[in-house]
């Protein structure tokens, strides 16, 4: 079965809410969630909390896999090895090839999508 094509544009996830200086420095202090006796508000913000973070840490791979990508190109005087990136990015040399596929993957896409 062949894998659907990535034409959807992406649900944007709840977004986060901002955290004061003084409340981020308190280590039992996490957006205000420990304050809500509601358990079901309490799963529902928790839940929207997990998901935005989630959808952020995919969106965030897929950057550092177009940079990879872009890092490796043989058309750059300053290319770097695939062991210089992983270095930098604090991945195995095995992982950082594969980074480096997944961004020219995604490069190949944005260069077809019309938008």
């Amino acid at each position: 079965m062949a894998e659907p094509e990535r034409t959807e544009r992406r649900l944007r996830p709840a977004p986060l809410l901002f955290e004061p200086s003084e409340a981020a420095a308190d280590p039992e202090h996490f957006f205000d969630l420990e304050s809500m006796d509601d358990p079901r508000e309490l799963l529902t913000r928790a839940t929207e909390l997990a998901l935005a973070f989630r959808a952020a840490a995919d969106r965030a791979v897929e950057f550092q896999a177009l940079a990879a990508a872009q890092l490796a190109d043989p058309r750059r005087f300053d290319r770097l090895s695939p062991g210089s990136i992983a270095e930098r990015a604090r991945w195995t040399e095995d992982y950082a090839l594969k980074m480096i596929e997944y961004g020219r993957d995604l490069q190949r896409e944005g260069d077809r999508d019309p938008a």
